[in-house]
């Protein structure tokens, strides 16, 4: 009776194997056919000659730094503690800040000002709207231009005087969130990275025991705080997760969760005006570009650059969230096909070489 059951267990381990490993090859294969269908449209040359100082977001500035290279006639990449004295010496034709938040120095502004009246143009890139308004409507005046992702803070930024006030979406670093074959210790049904905000929490919290029973994987700092957390505890990677780690975790998931953070000011962040959160978030665009389907909350803007239901699926409830999991883990056929959806409209329209080319159409540059 023991051998029977020992080789009946055999037998379902053997077939779940080869059950993964064909999925896994369906997917690797209708990958790689969108990787090498989907090219970069040919492009011409800027005349202008660009300085770049970066926030310390790495695969943001990476992904803006490779597609300014391959578009304009000279690139500089200037630390934030020498942008004024590498622009005097430098004289580019612009300035172009990402976020100007965190690791930026205290006379970053006497910096800008000193840059302005080089003649030279400076222009602010905000990734972190709405969430440090506190912040950013002190800045903002100090630019010539002003970008945001988030359409709740273009005419904040306009009522403070700014002359040109640009929504510009941020997007995806595709060399380096890329479908991939990856070892089997990055496999979950579920996966979510980032930070533990109290809308995440209290998300998790209502979902915990349904998880119970999948296979999951969380990162990120603070997920201690659940009243749940002795249920999940051992899926969840306490810290700081780095980049190439959290690619590996999207491609070895079926299902990668995506939850916008509160935007309630002063529930972990410095959101002085309270404002919505309007725009989705640069997650949005990683997660799609590893080819794996993902379940996000909506925002109004998402529709502009995903169809839900054809290339991600929404949620908004913790209700309706365990039931699309449930749901797609059990139909991987239509879970293929979303992902497979959204990694070809990421491809062809939401790379950081087609935002720098609407961000050339702002500026002037063509």
């Amino acid at each position: 009776m023991q051998l029977q059951s020992n080789k009946q267990a055999g037998f379902k381990a053997m077939e779940s194997g080869y059950r993964a490993g064909y999925e896994q090859g369906l997917r690797d294969g209708a990958c790689e056919a969108i990787l090498r269908h989907v090219q970069p449209p040919a492009q011409s040359i800027s005349d202008v000659r660009v300085l770049y100082v970066p926030q310390g977001f790495e695969s943001i500035d990476q992904g803006i730094i490779e597609a300014l290279r391959s578009f304009v006639r000279e690139l500089h990449v200037a630390d934030a503690k020498h942008m004024a004295e590498q622009a005097a010496l430098l004289r580019p034709d612009c300035m172009l800040v990402l976020n100007g938040l965190h690791v930026f120095p205290s006379n970053h502004l006497d910096q800008v000002q000193a840059v302005r009246a080089l003649g030279i143009r400076t222009v602010i890139w905000f990734a972190d709207d709405p969430y440090v308004t506190g912040d950013t409507v002190r800045i903002a005046p100090h630019y010539d231009v002003v970008l945001t992702h988030e359409l709740s803070t273009v005419n904040v930024y306009r009522e403070l005087g700014c002359a040109q006030v640009h929504y510009m979406p941020l997007a995806v670093h595709p060399g380096w969130f890329a479908p991939k074959r990856v070892e089997a210790k990055y496999r979950s049904d579920v996966c979510f990275i980032g930070q533990a905000f109290w809308n995440r929490v209290e998300m998790f919290d209502a979902i915990a025991s349904y998880l119970q029973g999948r296979r999951v994987f969380i990162a990120g700092g603070l997920w201690d705080r659940m009243s749940n957390y002795r249920l999940l505890k051992s899926f969840i990677r306490l810290g700081w997760l780095p980049v190439e780690e959290s690619i590996n975790y999207y491609n070895g998931a079926r299902i990668v969760i995506n939850l916008h953070r509160t935007t309630t000011a002063g529930m972990d962040n410095n959101n002085a005006l309270n404002l919505d959160g309007r725009s989705i978030n640069p997650r949005t665009y990683e997660i799609s570009a590893c080819g794996t389907l993902q379940l996000t909350d909506p925002r109004e803007d998402l529709p502009l650059y995903y169809k839900p239901g054809f290339e991600l699926e929404t949620f908004t409830t913790a209700i309706e969230l365990r039931d699309k999991i449930d749901y797609y883990l059990s139909h991987e056929e239509e879970r293929r096909a979303i992902a497979l959806r959204g990694l070809r409209r990421t491809l062809q329209d939401h790379t950081y070489a087609s935002r720098v080319r609407q961000l050339a159409v702002a500026l002037g540059w063509q």
